[in-house]
């Protein structure tokens, strides 16, 4: 993948317009995976101003449950910079990194995270487990709450269809 540039601003407005614009790809990622019948969870990986990777979950179509948003970024990135040591970038992601995602993080050096919705079930970031915090190497700067209520949004219409069509095929008599 070819490094995208973000047009820059100054100072802390700056990382402010990158934040917001890398989780406007991170929720982009996550309504195409919606669009393939995958939990809309989309990730952007950003070194500086410069897309390195963006990703969404292919867990059903690779049948593969590692296969994560978080895990594809990661995965890409390593390949396009042909190195596992992110020490220079910034993940964005629309959901809380569950404990698989957030052990991959700390282990690929990733100095700060940022999320969209927090998940009260499997968050690895500070809602359930807070990971970062255990003397595991790296410790990322980790925040929470950029687009939330639109990350929000994406992930219960996607349930609450689901579960429309669930009771569809039972009615239906389907499996």
């Amino acid at each position: 993948m070819v490094e995208k540039k973000i047009k820059p601003v100054n100072g802390i407005e700056k990382q402010q317009k990158t934040d917001l614009l890398a989780m406007r790809l991170a929720l982009a990622e996550a309504r195409a995976a919606a669009e393939e019948g995958e939990t809309p969870i989309g990730a952007v990986l950003m070194r500086g101003d410069a897309v390195i990777a963006a990703a969404h979950n292919h867990r059903e179509s690779k049948n593969d449950v590692t296969s994560h948003a978080e895990i594809e970024v990661l995965r890409a990135a390593g390949k396009q910079k042909g190195d596992w040591r992110l020490s220079e970038c910034t993940l964005y992601v629309t959901l809380e990194p569950c404990p698989m995602c957030a052990g991959a993080i700390l282990s690929a050096r990733i100095p700060r995270v940022v999320f969209g919705a927090k998940d009260a079930t499997m968050g690895a970031m500070g809602s359930v487990l807070n990971l970062p915090r255990f003397p595991l190497g790296a410790k990322p700067l980790v925040e929470g709450g950029l687009c939330e209520g639109e990350c929000k949004e994406l992930l219960q219409s996607f349930f609450q269809n689901r579960r429309k069509e669930r009771q569809k095929q039972k009615a239906d008599g389907q499996c």
